[in-house]
């Protein structure tokens, strides 16, 4: 399967966007998720199936000051 994730293709498993997340270790608390343009919210990721094509940005905020 290949995804574009924050402009890049890359190619994997079948997945969820929580699969996903986890997998590239990324901490859910600070990860925003917009799949082919729109936001998805938290609760969905897990039931949310990636498919062949999908453009994905993972934006993760960092707090500080």
């Amino acid at each position: 399967m290949e995804l574009f994730i924050n402009g890049v293709k890359e190619t994997g498993e079948p997945c969820t966007i929580a699969e996903l997340a986890a997998r590239k270790g990324l901490a859910p608390g600070a990860l925003v998720v917009e799949l082919n343009q729109q936001i998805i919210k938290q609760e969905q990721w897990s039931v949310t199936a990636l498919q062949d094509g999908d453009r994905l940005e993972l934006l993760s905020f960092v707090g500080g000051g």
